[in-house]
């Protein structure tokens, strides 16, 4: 049977495939149209099991907020030719349909939702493989449930935010806040809300830090005192390279070694364990205030006053249940 240029144009409509892909397909099922689309579909599964080493870094963003419930998912590919395409757009916006008319909970649920055909998201997905020919997958799904939500997608469609309210807020100020979670990436709503084994890993690593600096600023005071530069012994390289130049003699390069050696052990023994907890506490209240949303500057407004602020000046009641930040940029 002849394959027209009609029925390969209808199953393009039917599929987005390529053109060659449709007619290869009507072809092999002798001009069976249903044929024809499963052939297509079958061709995605094995496109997407040969793409699934692959690492898809585009694609886009899409969010939604319906009856108190907020939606964020991204649509992920290989390249920004592919993610520009209108009909890959379309793809991500009808999966984010799907997830608000399902209420979707998770991403498993999302992938397990029925389509308008009766296949399944995770079949949509895998289909949009074959069309594209690159991987095509759904990397971050989530949904957040509060009296009042809110959410921002950035123009590029690479990054958004959504976020919950226990209350009506002015929209200015809750686009603010979803616009303020995508440009300054907070860990968490508050320092209380903040998981201990971050806190943990944060302090530890502000101890040692501080330890680190101790230690060097007692070197730098012994190697200046022995009239050797801190800045021409800071590595071993550069000892080497600054002795060639003729910055620092032989002498010079083997007493500052000694020197970086005996004072790093005899400080590093003798640290005042009370003025480094001190200021690893300090550097930790630091990081609060900088990656926990309602501590950080509020970029929305002067650019001093806190997130925090901002809400109670609005409204003493408002407070932000939760939030969810998706980014392709990171």
């Amino acid at each position: 049977m002849a394959v027209t240029l009609a029925d390969i144009k209808k199953l393009r409509d039917m599929t987005q495939a390529g053109m060659m892909d449709c007619k290869k397909a009507l072809e092999e099922a002798a001009g069976d149209m249903n044929r024809a689309v499963q052939i297509i579909r079958e061709k995605g599964k094995l496109v997407a099991s040969k793409r699934a080493d692959r690492t898809a870094t585009e694609g886009v963003v899409v969010a939604k907020v319906v009856e108190g419930k907020a939606y964020i998912l991204c649509l992920a590919c290989e390249t920004d030719f592919v993610a520009q395409v209108e009909s890959f757009g379309a793809t991500a916006e009808t999966i984010a349909e799907i997830a608000v008319a399902n209420g979707a909970a998770d991403l498993e649920a999302l992938l397990a939702c029925p389509t308008a055909d009766g296949r399944t998201v995770a079949d949509l997905v895998t289909e949009k493989t074959g069309q594209t020919g690159e991987k095509v997958e759904i990397p971050y799904y989530y949904c957040v449930e509060a009296p009042y939500c809110a959410q921002y997608v950035h123009f590029n469609k690479k990054l958004g935010a959504i976020v919950g309210f226990n209350k009506e807020v002015s929209d200015e100020i809750a686009k603010g806040i979803a616009m303020q979670i995508v440009s300054m990436n907070p860990v968490a709503v508050s320092a209380d809300a903040v998981p201990q084994s971050v806190i943990d890993e944060e302090l530890s690593a502000a101890t040692q830090k501080t330890k680190d600096e101790l230690v060097q600023k007692a070197v730098d005071a012994a190697l200046s005192k022995a009239g050797i530069n801190p800045a021409h012994v800071d590595s071993e390289d550069h000892i080497e390279s600054n002795q060639s130049k003729g910055w620092i003699t032989a002498e010079q390069a083997e007493q500052a070694r000694e020197i970086i050696k005996t004072v790093s052990a005899e400080k590093a023994a003798n640290l005042p364990a009370q003025m480094v907890e001190n200021i690893a506490k300090g550097r930790l209240a630091k990081f609060f205030k900088e990656q926990t949303l309602e501590e950080q500057a509020y970029q929305m407004g002067d650019g001093k006053t806190s997130v925090k602020e901002v809400l109670k000046a609005a409204d003493a009641e408002v407070k932000i249940l939760g939030f969810n930040r998706v980014s392709l940029c990171d």
